[in-house]
């Protein structure tokens, strides 16, 4: 078993933990692209007269669960190495290109990160799944700012593309 000598508690072993399976994620992304373009036998190809069940996005999961783990580990990732080069490529894997650009524009006018709207890292987060319409769903992100008897929350709503699965839109 891995042990890290500066993880002190069990926060500190969940944040490692999801930074380093987001590490692990980025990395079998890269080999996806060549194993997407080797040619399908036929008796690992459907087509759509075959294909049993409705069809899917790329992602495999549902929309409000790919928000859920880019938030998890973008969060650890800007709480680990203070918005590096990790939270770079989480945000280049999950957002599409337009929403980077506008995400872009937003930190720039605001001085804050545009994908939790706000300067500081939340303690924690909810993701709950919304409607669907138009090839886009919507989630809502709760962020938990403070905790005790009255902890101190933040809304967003979050669009994704159900074709790609990516996240194109973040709101308050």
């Amino acid at each position: 078993m891995l042990q890290l000598r500066n993880a002190q508690g069990p926060r500190a072993r969940r944040l490692i933990g999801r930074t380093l399976l987001a590490s692990a994620l980025l990395t079998a992304v890269a080999a996806l692209p060549a194993a997407a373009a080797a040619p399908q036998t036929p008796a690992t190809a459907q087509t759509p007269a075959t294909a049993t069940g409705p069809a899917r996005s790329e992602t495999g999961a549902p929309a409000y669960q790919q928000v859920a783990h880019f938030y998890g580990a973008y969060i650890d990732a800007v709480t680990a190495e203070n918005g590096g080069r990790l939270a770079t490529d989480l945000r280049n894997f999950y957002l599409t290109r337009q929403l980077r650009e506008r995400l872009s524009t937003w930190e720039q006018r605001n001085h804050a990160d545009g994908v939790l709207r706000a300067q500081n890292t939340p303690l924690a987060f909810r993701v709950t799944p919304g409607d669907s319409a138009t090839g886009h769903t919507w989630s809502t992100v709760r962020l938990t700012w403070s905790t005790g008897k009255h902890p101190t929350y933040s809304y967003l709503t979050v669009r994704s593309d159900l074709n790609t699965g990516k996240i194109s839109g973040i709101g308050d």
